[in-house]
């Protein structure tokens, strides 16, 4: 089984950055697209970007301020986030498509999170 894990959420200042990782658990043959996606306490979960054979999109509510990257295409996405809102403030989660060895059929795999608050 391969897993995604994230890291580098945390508090930061309204107008403050962030840029939380997200990096699958172990080598496989085909991971892509990779996602985030956001969820604030008492609403549903929300899709913020998509990173897809290296092309990116985005949420109305993010672009221009969030940037999604995979640094020559390995199991590795980030989310470089700027001019944070308190409205930012959920959790989020790395989703992806995964294929661990090749013929296998496609999975859908999420990460567990990692907070990010947005507050002074």
């Amino acid at each position: 089984q391969v897993q995604l894990v994230e890291s580098g959420g945390g508090l930061v200042q309204p107008g403050g950055s962030l840029t939380p990782s997200c990096v699958a658990s172990r080598s496989v043959f085909s991971i892509d697209p990779m996602r985030w996606y956001r969820q604030a306490p008492g609403k549903e979960r929300e899709w913020v970007a998509t990173i897809d054979s290296g092309f990116p999109s985005y949420a109305a509510s993010v672009m221009g301020r969030f940037t999604i990257s995979r640094p020559n295409n390995r199991n590795t996405v980030y989310l470089q986030m700027d001019s944070l809102k308190p409205d930012d403030t959920a959790v989020y989660y790395c989703n992806a498509r995964i294929m661990v060895r090749e013929f296998d059929t496609m999975s859908e795999v999420w990460g567990q999170g990692t907070l990010v608050t947005v507050s002074s």
